[in-house]
């Protein structure tokens, strides 16, 4: 297979894979809050007052605590582990690719500068050496 269709096919699972396993589940529900308005556009007139009275700059604010993101890595990493056992399920991928429809209008991926920097094995570049 050539470089250009194994980007289109990494490109369309990537999109795929964040829809169903990231973003329609926990993440969603700590999505579903009210958002705060800003006149600035980079809220850095918005700030939370805390039960102690301390003002803490939105852009300060941690808007998620450890216990929720452990509930969403647990989900995330449950997701990406059925997706992946069960690629293989006729079944399962058929409705995969509907939901690749709607993921098509999405913007294309780019590399991650973080895992793109990581060394690799130079005969296969799409292999990272994770240390052990």
């Amino acid at each position: 297979m050539d470089e250009g269709s194994e980007k289109r096919i990494a490109a369309e699972l990537a999109k795929v894979m964040a829809m169903v396993c990231v973003r329609n589940g926990r993440l969603e529900d700590l999505h579903a809050g009210r958002s705060p308005a800003t006149r600035a556009g980079d809220y850095s007139d918005v700030h939370v007052v805390d039960a102690n009275g301390q003002r803490i700059p939105w852009t300060e604010v941690s808007r998620i605590d450890d216990n929720e993101m452990r509930v969403v890595m647990r989900e995330v990493v449950d997701r990406l582990y059925t997706f992946l056992t069960r690629i293989d399920d006729q079944a399962f991928r058929a409705q995969i690719e509907r939901w690749a429809a709607v993921t098509a209008r999405w913007d294309e991926p780019q590399p991650d500068g973080f895992l793109a920097a990581l060394p690799g094995d130079e005969a296969n570049p799409s292999l990272v050496n994770i240390p052990k």
